[in-house]
C-alpha cells in the first residue's frame, strides 16, 4: 500500500502532467518564433512591444506569456491601474530556454495525431509515439547537470514531455475500458485488450518503465503507482481534452485568432474534444458534490416557509445533477417526506439542444418530474419570463445551482465602466485573440452578476466556480496546484475564471454576498483554485 508520502509525491508528478500538456505547444511556438530570444534580449519587455515586434494576437499572447510566468520560467508584472502588462527574464530563463527545443517531437506528435481517431491507438501517431517513447528513456540527448538548479529545470521540462506522452495515453485507456477491475485487479496479455498487440506492448512497455506496471513472462499487472494513476485518469480527462486547441497554437498566438470558431450553429466544438471534458469532469467534481449535498440538506431542513420551492440547474448536461440532488432531498431532508403535499419544482436549462434531449431522456427514465427548457445564463429575464408564462413559476422562488459555467459566459463588451476601477486580478483574458484589460472583465463580471441579482438574492446563487491564482504563487508552488493548465486551457478558450477574492469582491457589488456557514474552497489554501458559493442578497 502507498504511503500518504508516496501519494503526494505521485499527485505532485500529475499536476506536473497538466503542465506539460499545456506548456509544451506554447513553449515550442514561443521558443520558434523567436519571442523567446527577444526577451532574453531586452530582459524586460512590454506585452504591447512584443505584440507589435511578432505581429501577435495580444490577448492570446498574454495567456502563453503567462503561462511560462506560472511556470517559474518568466516573471509577469501588471499595472491594472494603466492596463499595461510586461515580462521580465529570472535566473531560470536562458536554462529554461535553451532547452524548450525538448518540446518539438511531442508537439509535432500533438500537431499529426490530429488526422486520426481520438479513441484509438493508430499506427501511424503510434510510431511517432514510440520514437518519443525512445528518446524519453534518452533523456532526449541531453546530459543531466550537476547544477542542482540547471538540473531542476531539465528535469521539468523532461516531465513535462513526460505529461505529454501519458496524459493523452491515459485518457485513451480509461475511456475505453482499460481500468476495468479485470485488468487492474489480474495480470493480462496485451493481445486481450488491443487488437494491434504489437503496438500496445510498446505502451505497456514504456508505462512498466515508468513502474505503472510490471512484466513478468509477457504478461502485465499494475503496480501501486500504476493503479494509483489509472484510478485517477479522470484528472487529466479536461486537459487533454482541449488538445484540439493546443495544436493550433501557431494560428492562435500569431494567425488567424478565431481558427476554431468559425462554425455553424449545431455543429461540433473545434476547440474541445466535448465527450472527453464531460467524462473526465464527471470523475473530478465528486469532491465538491459532497459539500454542494450538505448545503442541499441544510436548506431543505428548514421550516418549510423558509424552503425554495424548486431548483433550477443552469448547463444541466446530461441531467445527472438534477437526478443527484432530487435523490439527496428525498431521501435525507424534512422535505423529501412531504413532497406530495409541497411538490418540488425541478428545472433543467441549457443552451444546447442536444444536452436538453439527453437531460429529458435522462431524466425521464429516472422517473423525475422536471422541467427541461432552453436558456441563456446571459438572459435571465427571457427566462424568468419563460418560467411565468408557460409554467406559472416564479424565478425568484428557487434556488439557482450551476456548476462551472459563470466564467463561460459569452463575452459582452460592458455597457457601463465602473470609474477608477482597480482591478486586483492577476488573471490574463481574451477574446478571439484581443485582450481584454482585467477591469473590464471585473466590469462585465458586474454586468453579468447585477442580471441574476433580483432573481437569486431571496434563496440564493449555489455555485461551484474555478479561479486563477498568481503566476507568481503558482511557480513557488510547482507539482502542488493544476493551476497552469486550468490558465491555459481557459484562457485559450476566452473563459474567464478570476480569483476567489475577485468573485466575492465584486458579487458583493452586485449586492450578492457568500454565505459564510457554506463558503468552502479547494483545496483549503492559499492555492484555492475552486470554491463552493451560496451567494445571496443581504436579509
Amino acid at each position: 500500500m502507498l504511503t500518504t508520502q508516496k501519494k503526494s509525491e505521485l499527485r505532485a508528478v500529475l499536476f506536473r502532467h497538466l503542465d506539460g500538456i499545456v506548456t509544451a505547444p506554447v513553449a515550442y511556438t514561443l521558443h520558434k518564433k523567436g519571442v523567446l530570444d527577444y526577451l532574453l534580449e531586452k530582459g524586460k519587455v512590454s506585452l504591447k512591444e512584443i505584440t507589435t515586434k511578432f505581429s501577435a494576437n495580444e490577448g492570446y499572447l498574454n495567456v502563453g506569456l503567462r503561462v511560462l510566468a506560472s511556470q517559474g520560467f518568466l516573471i509577469q508584472s501588471i499595472d491594472n491601474i494603466a492596463d499595461e502588462v510586461s515580462y521580465a527574464i529570472n535566473d531560470r530563463s536562458k536554462v529554461a530556454f535553451a532547452h524548450f527545443h525538448l518540446y518539438e517531437d511531442v508537439f509535432r506528435l500533438m500537431q499529426f495525431s490530429e488526422k486520426f481517431h481520438p479513441r484509438k491507438f493508430e499506427v501511424e501517431p503510434f510510431e511517432m509515439l514510440s520514437t518519443c517513447f525512445k528518446n524519453y528513456k534518452n533523456n532526449f540527448g541531453i546530459t543531466l547537470s550537476n547544477d542542482e538548479q540547471i538540473r531542476a529545470i531539465q528535469q521539468q521540462i523532461l516531465t513535462h514531455i513526460e505529461g505529454q506522452l501519458v496524459g493523452p495515453t491515459i485518457v485513451m485507456l480509461g475511456m475505453s475500458g482499460m481500468f476495468h477491475k479485470y485488468f487492474m485487479e489480474t495480470s493480462f496479455r496485451p493481445e486481450e485488450f488491443h487488437k494491434n498487440p504489437e503496438c500496445f506492448k510498446e505502451i505497456l512497455d514504456f508505462l512498466t518503465y515508468l513502474g505503472w506496471f510490471k512484466e513478468k513472462n509477457g504478461k502485465y499487472q499494475f503496480t501501486e503507482t500504476g493503479l494509483f494513476y489509472a484510478k485517477r485518469a479522470a484528472a487529466y480527462g479536461v486537459t487533454v481534452s482541449y488538445i484540439p486547441m493546443f495544436r493550433k497554437m501557431e494560428d492562435l498566438l500569431f494567425g488567424n485568432a478565431s481558427i476554431l470558431r468559425n462554425i455553424g450553429e449545431h455543429e461540433e466544438e473545434l476547440h474541445v474534444d466535448r465527450e472527453m471534458n464531460v467524462w473526465g469532469s464527471g470523475g473530478a467534481h465528486a469532491e465538491y458534490f459532497k459539500v454542494v449535498d450538505e448545503i442541499i440538506i441544510e436548506l431543505f431542513n428548514r421550516p418549510i416557509n423558509e424552503q425554495p420551492k424548486g431548483i433550477l440547474d443552469m448547463g444541466c448536461g446530461n441531467g445527472a445533477f438534477i437526478e443527484h440532488i432530487f435523490n439527496v432531498i428525498e431521501r435525507q431532508t424534512s422535505r423529501g417526506k412531504i413532497l406530495d403535499d409541497y411538490p418540488l419544482f425541478l428545472i433543467g436549462v441549457d443552451y444546447n439542444e442536444a444536452a436538453l434531449k439527453v437531460t429529458r431522456a435522462n431524466l425521464i427514465k429516472a422517473d423525475i418530474w422536471a422541467k427541461v427548457i432552453w436558456g441563456d445564463i446571459g438572459k435571465p429575464d427571457v427566462l424568468a419570463n419563460t418560467l411565468l408564462e408557460d409554467y406559472e413559476i416564479d424565478l425568484k422562488e428557487l434556488l439557482n445551482v450551476r456548476t462551472f459555467l459563470d466564467h463561460n459566459r459569452i463575452w459582452e463588451k460592458p455597457k457601463h465602466r465602473t470609474p477608477k476601477r482597480v482591478s486586483k486580478s492577476t488573471g490574463a483574458f481574451a477574446h478571439r485573440g484581443e485582450r481584454i484589460s482585467n477591469n473590464e472583465v471585473e466590469d462585465n463580471l458586474l454586468e453579468h452578476l447585477k442580471k441574476w441579482s433580483v432573481y437569486v438574492e431571496k434563496f440564493g446563487l449555489l455555485n461551484i466556480e474555478l479561479h486563477t491564482i498568481s503566476p507568481k504563487l503558482t511557480a513557488k508552488n510547482l507539482g502542488k496546484t493544476a493551476a497552469t493548465a486550468y490558465d491555459a486551457t481557459h484562457g485559450f478558450s476566452d473563459q474567464y475564471i478570476v480569483e476567489i477574492e475577485v468573485l466575492h469582491k465584486i458579487a458583493a457589488e452586485a449586492g450578492l454576498y457568500s454565505s459564510q456557514d457554506f463558503f468552502t474552497k479547494f483545496p483549503n489554501s492559499e492555492l484555492a483554485t475552486v470554491s463552493v458559493n451560496l451567494l445571496k442578497g443581504k436579509n
